[in-house]
């Protein structure tokens, strides 16, 4: 399967990430405004780009990003970088999101998880919300030299393809193989394509077959 990229380049993702403090062991940028999608989206050309960044360090970073990105954080900016993070680390996901921001000229938004809830994401499926989001298109932008991350990331993967493999029947395409992968984290959505009726799996896996 070969992905329609849009003409968001590498140099864009390159010139917004300069904008954020420079310590991510792992940053990438998914989503419609990056792959071409199916179905009736609007302008995908001008989509939300959504990042997620990964820090080994939250507190720093975010104690950072405060300093030269102040009007990205909602009211909690004035409780400090250590709220924040204790915010991001024990609620939902282990992600802090900032949205709706131009940056570079480009609206986007952006979430911060640590590199250790991660690889646990990545390893064990604990919430498989970043994990699934890492089993779909996305277009990484940087990633460090930590082993035990990228061995994660490839675990992850070839997870993801041995569950899709059990959940389908002896003979199947290689649409149904993306479909399956690609809704891993979407049950409820798997369940609206079967029932016939466009989802985020099947508008992501049409929009990328060419």
């Amino acid at each position: 399967m070969a992905l329609q990229t849009l003409q968001s380049s590498w140099v864009t993702f390159r010139k917004i990430l300069s904008h954020f403090p420079e310590e991510l062991s792992l940053a990438f940028v998914y989503g419609s405004g990056v792959y071409r999608q199916a179905g009736p989206s609007s302008d995908q050309k001008n989509a939300m780009l959504d990042f997620v960044f990964t820090v080994d360090d939250p507190v720093a970073w975010h104690s950072k990003n405060l300093k030269k990105n102040w009007s990205h954080y909602s009211f909690l900016k004035v409780l400090g970088p250590k709220i924040i993070t204790s915010i991001q680390n024990n609620y939902g996901a282990g992600v802090y999101y900032n949205s709706l921001i131009m940056c570079n000229g480009r609206l986007i938004k952006y979430g911060v998880i640590s590199t250790n809830v991660l690889i646990e994401d990545l390893l064990n499926w604990n919430n498989l919300y970043i994990a699934g989001r890492l089993q779909k298109p996305v277009k990484i932008i940087s990633v460090n030299e930590d082993v035990t991350l990228r061995s994660a990331l490839d675990r992850n993967l070839k997870s993801a393809v041995t569950a899709a493999f059990l959940m389908l029947p002896e003979s199947f395409s290689e649409e149904d193989l993306f479909v399956e992968i690609a809704g891993l984290s979407y049950s409820d959505e798997k369940t609206e394509a079967q029932n016939g009726s466009l989802s985020k799996v099947t508008h992501l896996v049409h929009g990328g077959l060419v």
